[in-house]
């Protein structure tokens, strides 16, 4: 199995683009949804880093590449190291079994591409 996350990143925004231009009235109900729900939150609630790294053990579980490669980038991006993400993936794992476990292999990927393109990582 291969997954090619340079390639996923490159085409991604423009899949989006072209469901968003058949589908408007779908961006419309889910993008508010998600912005609302995946923000920190707040006094006593999940950070982002936290609903990022849930989303992304969810993509596993449910092995579904392009929620783990956009997830994984927004867990980098809300702070989340990779051992982190590897942690969240193990839990995914554990739940899902052997079939949730080949989709880690999108996960290393997706962190590799992010590696080489020298995002620097969450300490």
């Amino acid at each position: 199995m291969r997954h090619d996350a340079a390639k996923f990143y490159e085409t991604w925004p423009g899949a989006m683009g072209l469901a968003k231009a058949k589908g408007p009235e779908i961006g419309k109900a889910f993008g508010p949804f998600f912005q609302g729900l995946m923000k920190d939150g707040g006094e006593g609630g999940l950070s982002a880093r936290h609903k990022e790294l849930i989303a992304m053990a969810i993509g596993v579980a449910v092995r579904c590449d392009a929620c783990i490669f956009t997830h994984v980038e927004k867990c980098l991006k809300a702070g989340a190291t990779p051992k982190e993400i590897m942690d969240a993936a193990g839990v995914a794992v554990m739940m899902g079994g052997g079939p949730v476990y080949t989709y880690t292999s999108v996960v290393a990927a997706a962190l590799e591409h992010f590696e080489k393109a020298g995002v620097p990582a969450a300490v």
